[in-house]
Order: C-alpha cells, then structure tokens, then sequence
C-alpha cells in the first residue's frame, strides 16, 4: 500500500519522490561549487583580515601619529576644536581626525594592492 502511494507520488511530481534522499549530497556539491565559484572563502579571510587592519591602522594613528601632531598644534587636544558661528558648531577637530584616518587607510590599501598585483601575470583589461 505504502509503495503504491510512494509510486502515485512520484508519477504526479514528475519523478523527483526518488530523489529525495539524493538532495543533501547534490546541496552540498551544489554549495561547495558556489564557494570556489565565488571564492568566498577568499572574501571571508579579506573582510577579517580588513577588519583587524582597520584596528591597527585606527590605533597607529591616534596613538602614534596623532600625539606628534597635537604637540605641533596650540592647544594640545585638536581633536575636540570646533568652529562656531551662532549656534552652530562644526566639529572641525573630529572631521579633519576622520580625513587623516582614511588617507592613512587609502595609502596602505594602495600599497599592498601594488604589492599583489605586481606579482600579477594576468593583464586586466
């Protein structure tokens, strides 16, 4: 009785009852295809590895870069200037802090993206 049913299954979705049990091994070839395809992996290790960059970066400049530049400027803690007119304040100090900070960042990436692509055989056109 139960193979009947099994098989009036089958019939009516064109076949694909019997390969039910097949789907976890085709999903994970399916899955493990994607990953190489895409290289995600890859991705994965960039995005953790730009994520403790980032730190070091953050760090080498307000701990190293920053004190240097404060000693040249009056007033020490340039990081909390700000320019008012009226009512309004402009955080000057925490703007110009963000600029230095990405030329820093933008000046690494650049860097090490030389570095990589001169080892590059591949001409990207």
């Amino acid at each position: 009785m139960v193979d009947k049913k099994l098989g009036d299954a089958e019939k009516l979705l064109g076949g694909g009852v019997s390969t039910i049990g097949k789907g976890a091994e085709g999903f994970s070839k399916e899955f493990m295809d994607f990953l190489q395809k895409y290289q995600v992996i890859g991705l994965a290790v960039a995005f953790v590895i730009g994520t403790a960059a980032t730190k070091l970066v953050n760090s080498t400049v307000s701990d190293i870069i920053m004190p240097v530049i404060a000693v040249l400027i009056p007033g020490g803690n340039w990081r909390e200037a700000v320019f008012q007119i009226g009512p309004v304040k402009f955080l000057l100090g925490d703007f110009v802090g963000a600029i230095i900070d990405f030329v820093i960042i933008a000046v690494v990436i650049f860097v090490l993206v030389k570095y990589i692509m001169k080892g590059d055989v591949s001409k990207k056109i």
